[in-house]
């Protein structure tokens, strides 16, 4: 993101905003959503993680890169409703504690989402269908109107593209 767009940014510019907020309302609803595991309570956390950003925007440093900056408004917005949601859940006794997850399985969730967006369309509706919604290949199938062994192929060539593109996260 260039630096005239991050000092407009800075300077309360609301088109700056908008930039701002199409380059990274992505891997804020990822953050957001891999915390409070709650799609509806992690589009309320993305839409808080903008407005508390554009707040907080004459604080911000245009020489810094502004992901760790939003990522970590994110973080902290997600991890606020998630305790407020469990007090409000809250009984008398006291099965146990249930942490939010840590930065490196938010990061994880959001590499994995990156590289499903990088697979050919056709692959990636085939992953959707068989991790997502658990239809079997035959199902898939039928849903798409295709032949079994062309979904086979698909998914096999989908694995094998989401291995390679993933290899960095097993070498942690």
């Amino acid at each position: 993101m260039n630096r005239d767009v991050l000092q407009r940014f800075r300077e309360g510019d609301e088109a700056a905003l908008e930039i701002v907020y199409e380059r990274f309302r992505g891997p804020v609803f990822a953050i957001s959503v891999s915390i409070l595991r709650d799609h509806g309570l992690a589009a309320d956390a993305t839409q808080q993680t903008f407005v508390k950003a554009w707040e907080a925007s004459s604080t911000y440093d245009p020489d810094r890169e502004p992901g760790p900056w939003i990522y970590s408004i994110a973080r902290r917005t997600a991890i606020d409703i998630y305790r407020k949601r469990k007090r409000s859940m809250a009984s008398d006794s006291v099965d146990r504690v249930e942490l939010p997850p840590s930065l490196d399985t938010i990061w994880e969730v959001f590499e994995v989402r990156a590289a499903l967006e990088r697979l050919p369309d056709q692959e990636r509706e085939v992953i959707r269908l068989s991790h997502f919604e658990g239809l079997t290949h035959t199902q898939i199938a039928e849903h798409l109107g295709i032949p079994v062994g062309t979904v086979k192929s698909r998914s096999h060539r989908a694995h094998q593209r989401l291995l390679e593109l993933l290899a960095h996260l097993e070498e942690k």
